[in-house]
Formats: structure tokens, sequence, C-alpha cells
């Protein structure tokens, strides 16, 4: 299964939008099994897909801080696509874990858990939809996950952090995952007709093709060709729990998702190489 996590600790680049979308046409287009989880408190993947969060309903709260299992808290919402939800109650959770031992990979333990029972159904791809922040839940995140996809908006404030992001990446990576690595980035709410946009996306291009071959878990970064354009269609989705490819499958943030879902997978086949095949899809 591969594992990534969709992270940035800045608010409103399009994260839950990559998580969320990414995930739907991995499942419905690609036919791959997914299991998206939701660890940010404001439960907005959740609600992107039609899931109200219950307090009677068990979500990853109740997966990180009690005895309840990934699969008790995993819901399927569309062929080939599961969520396990969130819930405000997951803002607790950063205190409540404090006097945990072990509390970095409470999340790795689950996931293995729910991996190694008997009756677990088999997945291609589990996708972490990440808080806007670098706390514990984030820190459970890339203890449990191999890859970091990092979504950018192409302005200047949204590269402010960028340091303390690729920081806490390679603390994370030398401490607690030694598999952990940042492998993909994605340019979203992108306008292809403004200067800013051009400049942005050349600044942060230079900067990555330079730690090429570096000793960084950035070192073998993927810049996605695809560009998430700025589209109405993409904002009205989440207000009728749906995903892009249910809500507008002819809009163009349909087409940027499949096409970042169809580069994805390229990307992976040639890494993969000629000998790799793709096991066989169950419903």
């Amino acid at each position: 299964m591969r594992s990534i996590a969709v992270l940035n600790q800045k608010g409103g680049v399009g994260k839950t939008t990559t998580a969320v979308n990414l995930s739907a046409a991995l499942a419905a287009a690609a036919g791959r099994r997914v299991m998206l989880l939701d660890l940010d408190p404001q439960a907005h993947a959740t609600l992107h897909l039609g899931l109200m969060p219950d307090p009677n309903i068990p979500s990853i709260y109740d997966v990180l801080t009690g005895n309840t299992s990934i699969a008790e808290a995993r819901r399927q919402v569309s062929e080939n696509l599961w969520v396990v939800g969130s819930h405000i109650d997951l803002a607790a959770a950063e205190v409540e874990l404090v006097g945990v031992v072990g509390r970095e990979v409470v999340l790795r333990d689950k996931l293995l858990e729910d991996a190694q029972a008997a009756d677990a159904p088999p997945f291609d791809f589990l996708l972490i939809d990440c808080p806007p922040s670098l706390g514990i839940l984030t820190l459970n995140a890339l203890a449990a996950v191999e890859e970091v996809f990092l979504p950018l908006q192409p302005h200047f404030l949204a590269l402010h952090g960028l340091s303390k992001l690729l920081e806490t990446i390679d603390l994370v990576a030398k401490r607690i995952n030694e598999r952990l690595r940042l492998s993909g980035i994605v340019f979203c709410l992108y306008e292809s007709g403004t200067r800013l946009a051009g400049e942005v996306g050349r600044d942060v291009e230079a900067y990555f093709e330079a730690q090429r071959g570096k000793r960084a878990p950035w070192a073998d970064v993927q810049m996605f060709a695809t560009r998430i354009r700025r589209n109405i269609r993409l904002a009205e989705a989440p207000s009728f729990g749906q995903s892009i490819f249910q809500y507008a499958p002819d809009s163009h943030g349909a087409a940027d998702y499949q096409q970042l879902a169809d580069e994805m997978l390229a990307s992976q086949s040639i890494a993969e190489g000629p000998s790799a095949r793709r096991r066989p899809q169950t419903n």
C-alpha cells in the first residue's frame, strides 16, 4: 500500500481539496482501492464527501484516544473509496496524547493492527489529510506514512514557513520514520495568466532542483507538471458533499485532478519498472 500525507501548515492552499479529489480520482477512474483518513479537527475532508461528523459514530478521535480500531471508524462512501472521518473532538487529542508513551506513533500502530487483521480489506493507497499545523496530529501522520505530498499556492505568503515544514520532515525522518520522504509538490489555485505564478513556480523548482543528490528526504521530489487551476466548481463541491467528479465531472477541476492522478500513477509505474504487476482489484 502506498501511504501519503497531504500536508501544508498554511491553510487555504488546496490541501483538503487535493486530498479528497486525488483520492476520488484514484478510486473512480483508476479503479484503485483508496482509504482517506481525515486527521484535521475541522473535518473538512469528512464533510466534503458527504459524511456528517457525529459523536455517536466512531471517528479518528476515538481511534487515537481509545480502543476503537481503524475498521470500526472506516466508512465506504463510493466504489473503491473509504473514509476514516474526523470530528471537532479531535482538537482535544493534542492535549490528551501529551502524557501517552509513544504518542507520535499511535496512528502508525493502529494502521499496522488494521493491516494485520484477518479480515482486513486490501488497499492500494492511504491518503491522510493533515491539519494546518505541525503539532502531534501531524507528527502521527508523518510517522505512519512513507510519502508527503505538498500542495502549494504559487504565492509568496504560501511559501512562508516552507523551511519549517522541511525541517519537521527531516527531523521525523531522522528520529521516527526513516522511510519518510517528500515525494511530490502540487501547485494549486494556479492562475497561468499571472507573472507571479510563473515566478514562484520557477523559484520552487530551482530550489528543489538544487537539492538533487543531497542526503535529504526531498532529494528526489517530483514537481508535478499538472497544475490545479483556480476553479469555482472545486469551491462549490464541498457544500454538496461531493467530490469534483460527482459534482462537476466536466469542469476544469475534474480534468486537473484526473490528470494529476494519471501523472502520479505513470511515475509510479516507471519507478517500479517493467517487472511490476498490478494486483487484481476486488470490490
